[in-house]
């Protein structure tokens, strides 16, 4: 079982940053894939970046390139997501999620909310 906790959400001006943390605990595999995922109200979760747990590869969804960041930090067992530029539309939960490479994300934390004021 892997724990994820997420932190670091809050309300920010349009234009603003944010940096989101996903903690990890229990058992993590070097094959894991960590990804951050966000929902807004009345609309279906959607895919925003993810890493590779061993090597930092990461893939970023087109609406997020050149704005957010994520990176991870192995000896605390972190991920983060670095939101800059941020605007009213990025407005949504964001959810930590974890899984093993090219299988789906079988663990998911409990959500931060970010709130983007225009």
């Amino acid at each position: 079982q892997v724990q994820l906790v997420e932190s670091g959400g809050g309300l920010v001006q349009a234009g603003g940053s944010l940096r989101l943390s996903c903690a990890a605990s229990g058992r993590t595999y070097s094959n894991y894939v960590m990804a951050w995922f966000r929902q807004a109200p009345g609309k279906e979760r959607e895919f925003v970046a993810k890493i590779d747990w061993n090597g930092g590869n990461t893939y970023y969804e087109d609406y997020v390139k050149g704005r957010f960041t994520i990176s991870r930090d192995s000896a605390r067992n972190t991920v983060y997501l670095q939101l800059n530029s941020l605007k009213p539309e990025d407005t949504a939960v964001y959810y930590c999620a974890a899984g093993p490479r090219g299988y789906g994300y079988d663990f998911w934390g409990q959500g931060t909310q970010v709130t983007v004021s225009s």
